[in-house]
């Protein structure tokens, strides 16, 4: 027997599909008077090996399709059937030692231009090169419609160094569908998965990965990312419009929305309304629309219910040329336990901690991802830089923040696992928080990130350098909370509850804030923000005004969830587009008008945007009227910018209180929440106040001021810098000394 003839056993463990090293056996190999070629192709009766023009037949050594013969050396093809096929076995690595080195560091920023599926040209041949990590898997082949979904017919390389395993499939393109068949550390197969790093996928329910396509979007906001990269986001106007794509719009027969279809209806329509950003609720992949995508399987996998990932970068271009923003949620504190998914990757723990009182939230029925796993770390922060560099988007909303911070979030007493000295903080989530920030800082500047997070932890918008975790921004839940516990009071007992609303200016700058009114407040029974409201009708949307205009006056950003801008009536849900019909009524068009002048006056007022996050751009009138119900503060931007005086009253009873402003003279009426465009009594404040040389609430000048029922009021000096006897280059900054 020829010494080049692989053994019984070998060739048995390969149709078994339990061979340790394919590349091994399948394939050219050197030997004495030419090439041994090796090829497995279940069903085949027969195969030449074609090199140049003569062909060389190979021997049967299996019935099932096991081939091998000696053949001269040279490129060579196979011909099975009368098809010509080039052998997958003949191709060399498609990843090195960086790969392997940066994989297991957690330092690969960029580690999905490496692995899942790429369409790409080899050693001169066009196919797609496949990449998975599973370092406790004993084999690991790509399965497809290509290849009948049989584990057995492209087995791939395993990296012995990384856990890594590749291969490259020539004749492959994009839209072909694959998952990936892994025999587990313990022997058994695992559920097939769809990959980790996967571009595209299926339609749910279906769950494959789809190779797609290499073809680079040709951008056209150049100048937009220029000019994001100059900016200072938190001296910016930032009012955020945040969308649920998939129940924005429907089509009549309930089909979703496409990317384009989007584009077309919804950027409009955001720039109509003078907000600066659209924040996209998750648009990874995911099994469940009733998660509303905070239950992914597809981190780097644009949901399929929109069409094509090519439509998200046009969407998000299209955006940038209206001069809107895109944000992302970003949802790396936890994920599913589908079979497809992550969960028990190889066989066992590989993305999830093993020990389940950290590997496993009862609550959300979710696993955590390992964050002190450099691998996972790693696969995560790059998953980061992915949107924000392939995709372009202006910033990621961080989901869940809280959850990644303490060991003991959603568990019972004794159900979760402590550090070593008995305390509850995730050190390894914190490590990874900063790690995936500063990732983003030096990879993708002028982005930003904003963590979603609840609890007192000082420091989530701090640098790193100082003990922070590196965020841009944090959303103030406190105040969400707190402000919304407020209006839901009932007006007599307002007084009764005054600092719900002050209490936010103790901590106002501990944090760069955004101050949100989301998704998660008009859902699971809380009713919608006009609904939770006390009174009839008419008390109802008066307040939910004046609270838009308290909440656009405050420091902090601004997001708005979908729909809110028309005061919807029932809660939002995912199984339905918001409710459009409304706007045929006045009282909503009203409060959708109020919205769009709120925006206009954000963005192009300094005093309501600049120093949102400085205590130099806020000063208390007067905090403490629990009386009457009422807020009134200064607003400030920079030397030489107009200030504005933001008054609230949150009673039905209109008001003429004498109110202390920083300089005399007449002030403007920028709006008035009362008008009647909006829905209000139409009882507009006569002429422009007038503020006297009378000292007042710490003030030097004061006026008497009709506040509207169940309403606000911004007033502005009307002529600014404020005419003085004093040269008028000394008379460009605000006579008030602001703390």
């Amino acid at each position: 027997m020829s010494d080049w003839r692989a053994g019984e056993e070998e060739i048995e463990a390969l149709l078994a599909a339990r061979h340790p090293d394919p590349f091994a056996l399948l394939g050219p190999h050197a030997a004495a008077g030419g090439v041994v070629v090796r090829a497995f192709l279940p069903g085949a009766q027969a195969l030449d090996i074609l090199v140049g023009d003569a062909a060389h037949p190979l021997a049967l050594r299996h019935p099932e399709g096991f081939f091998e013969g000696l053949v001269p050396a040279g490129p060579y093809r196979l011909r099975v059937a009368g098809q010509e096929l080039l052998d997958p076995y003949a191709f060399g690595p498609t990843l090195g030692p960086m790969d392997d080195h940066l994989l297991v560091e957690g330092t690969h920023a960029r580690l999905y231009d490496r692995l899942g599926a790429h369409p790409c040209t080899h050693e001169g041949a066009a196919g797609t090169r496949f990449a998975v990590w599973a370092p406790g898997a004993l084999r690991v082949s790509v399965v497809g419609e290509f290849n009948h979904w049989d584990g057995r017919r492209h087995p791939m390389r395993k990296r012995l160094d990384s856990g890594l395993w590749e291969i490259f499939l020539p004749g492959i393109g994009a839209g072909a569908r694959y998952k990936f068949e892994i025999l587990g550390r313990d022997g058994v197969l695992c559920p097939l998965k769809a990959d980790p790093l996967g571009m595209a996928a299926e339609l749910r329910p279906a769950n494959a990965s789809i190779v797609a396509d290499a073809t680079p979007h040709e951008w056209g906001d150049a100048a937009w990312v220029a000019a994001r990269r100059a900016q200072d986001a938190r001296r910016a106007p930032m009012a955020i419009y945040e969308v649920h794509a998939a129940s924005w719009r429907r089509h009549p027969d309930g089909r979703f929305y496409s990317w384009d279809e989007l584009a077309e209806t919804l950027i409009p329509y955001a720039l109509d309304l003078g907000f600066t950003h659209i924040e996209l609720m998750p648009v990874a992949e995911h099994p469940l629309d009733a998660s509303w995508g905070y239950q992914p399987v597809g981190l780097f996998a644009v949901t399929a219910r929109h069409g094509p990932p090519e439509g998200l970068a046009r969407f998000i271009d299209r955006a940038h040329a209206a001069g809107i923003g895109v944000i992302l949620d970003w949802v790396p504190a936890h994920f599913p336990l589908d079979a497809a998914g992550l969960a028990r990757f190889d066989g066992g723990p590989l993305y999830e901690p093993p020990d389940p009182r950290r590997g496993f939230l009862p609550n959300w029925g979710t696993a955590v991802f390992d964050f002190g796993r450099k691998e996972v770390a790693g696969f995560l922060a790059a998953n980061a830089l992915f949107w924000l560099e392939r995709f372009h988007a202006d910033g990621l909303r961080v989901d869940a923040v809280q959850s990644m911070l303490y060991l003991d979030y959603d568990r019972a007493p004794g159900a979760w696992a402590p550090n070593e000295d008995g305390t509850r903080v995730n050190r390894e989530a914190v490590a990874f928080l900063r790690q995936a920030n500063a990732l983003v800082a030096e990879h993708a500047p002028g982005t930003f990130t904003a963590a979603e997070e609840a609890t007192d932890w000082k420091g989530i918008t701090a640098a790193a350098s100082n003990g922070g975790l590196g965020f841009n921004f944090k959303w103030n839940m406190g105040w969400m909370n707190d402000t919304l516990r407020y209006v839901a009071t009932d007006p007599v007992h307002r007084r009764w509850h005054h600092d719900l609303v002050t209490f936010g200016m103790m901590y106002a700058w501990n944090e760069a804030f955004i101050l949100p009114l989301s998704h998660d407040e008009v859902v699971h029974g809380k009713g919608t923000l006009l609904g939770r409201l006390p009174g009839d009708d008419w008390q109802r949307f008066a307040t939910l005004r004046c609270y838009y205009a308290f909440m656009w006056g405050h420091p902090g950003k601004k997001l708005l969830f979908m729909g809110q801008e028309f005061a919807p009536w029932r809660e939002w849900s995912e199984e339905r587009e918001c409710d459009w019909w409304l706007l045929a009524h006045a009282p909503h068009r009203g409060m959708q008008g109020l919205v769009r002048r709120l925006n206009q006056l954000h963005r192009t007022i300094p005093a309501l945007h600049a120093r949102d996050c400085e205590a130099g751009g806020f000063q208390w009138i007067e905090p403490d009227d629990a009386a009457h119900s009422t807020f009134s503060w200064l607003r400030f931007g920079d030397a030489g910018d107009a200030p504005v005086a933001v008054l609230c009253n949150f009673t039905p009873i209109r008001r003429r209180l004498r109110f202390g402003l920083p300089v005399a003279g007449h002030w403007r009426v920028l709006l008035s929440t009362d008008d009647a465009g909006y829905g209000g009594t139409g009882e507009a404040i006569e002429g422009e106040p007038l503020a006297e040389p009378v000292p007042w609430q710490r003030q030097p000048a004061s006026a008497l001021i009709d506040l509207p029922p169940l309403g606000a009021l911004y007033l502005q000096p009307a002529e600014w810098p404020p005419a003085t006897d004093k040269d008028p280059e000394e008379s460009t900054t605000c006579p008030t000394t602001v703390p």
